[in-house]
């Protein structure tokens, strides 16, 4: 488990991470979601197993509140930026095979191409991934995972479910937990100690840079943060398009009578 939880690297690519790391993550990119004013009575139609969800989000959010947090605020506390920088860069390096293998079979072989050139140039020029050289060259690659993977082989609705210490995921995206793991390459690392060490540093590393935003939370704490999940991961599967607008389409045209006003009169505006 503490293998798996080592592959997460960015705010945006944490999906699976500690309960905390992920629900943070998500709000940072997820300004629209709902701020708690569903009622009780309300289910979500992707939260069937709302009773179970809740219990395990106790869960976890307590072992955060008492042992992760403090750990990752004593880490950003004592630890110069710069250092927090290259770690951050390290673990988002490591993503990048991950990356690749799913755009090629999600069919997106430009994608896999950038992914596989970001880190080849920051595995090199930016020693082990500690630089980004691949931003700076504006060589950016759209995170994929086997979730989304699933998602684009006909997977497209599935239920939401709170892993214990892994947190917000889905159905879907538990079943694709396996092939992630074998995509990370900590997994294989032999020694023990070095990949727990390695394990604990990218999570606490990911947490103490995403301490600021707990304030965004508001109402009810759990809705909240399965909402934003949610729409996030829906945002993720559908490669950042929200749906076409009709404003902005080509075939969009107006005609002179809409906006004919001949009709209109000012005793229309009369008080």
């Amino acid at each position: 488990m503490l293998r798996f939880l080592a592959k997460q690297n960015s705010v945006v690519t944490v999906r699976n991470a500690a309960l905390p790391i992920v629900l943070f993550a998500t709000l940072a990119v997820s300004g629209c979601a709902s701020t708690g004013t569903q009622t009780a009575a309300e289910a979500h139609p992707d939260d069937p197993w709302e009773g179970f969800n809740r219990r395990v989000f106790v869960f976890n959010d307590v072992l955060d509140r008492y042992a992760l947090k403090p750990v990752a605020t004593g880490y950003r506390t004592i630890t110069p930026d710069p250092v927090q920088t290259g770690v951050g860069n390290f673990f988002s390096n490591l993503g990048e095979i991950r990356t690749a293998i799913n755009s090629l079979l999600q069919g997106k072989p430009a994608n896999a191409g950038l992914a596989t050139s970001r880190f080849l140039i920051n595995s090199t020029v930016g020693i082990g991934g500690l630089l980004d050289y691949a931003t700076l060259m504006e060589i950016n690659a759209s995170d994929e995972d086997f979730g989304q993977t699933l998602a684009v082989w006909g997977w497209e609705e599935s239920r939401y479910l709170v892993l214990p210490l892994l947190g917000p995921s889905t159905l879907r995206d538990t079943t694709g937990l396996p092939a992630d793991m074998a995509a990370y390459p900590v997994t294989y690392v032999e020694d023990d100690a070095t990949k727990i060490g390695l394990t604990a540093l990218n999570i606490v590393d990911i947490r103490a840079g995403l301490l600021d935003q707990e304030n965004l939370i508001s109402g009810d704490r759990y809705r909240f943060i399965r909402d934003a999940f949610l729409q996030r991961r829906q945002f993720e599967i559908n490669d950042g398009e929200l749906g076409d607008d009709p404003f902005a389409m080509d075939d969009f045209d107006f005609q002179d009578s809409d906006f004919d006003d001949s009709d209109v009169s000012d005793d229309d505006f009369a008080d």
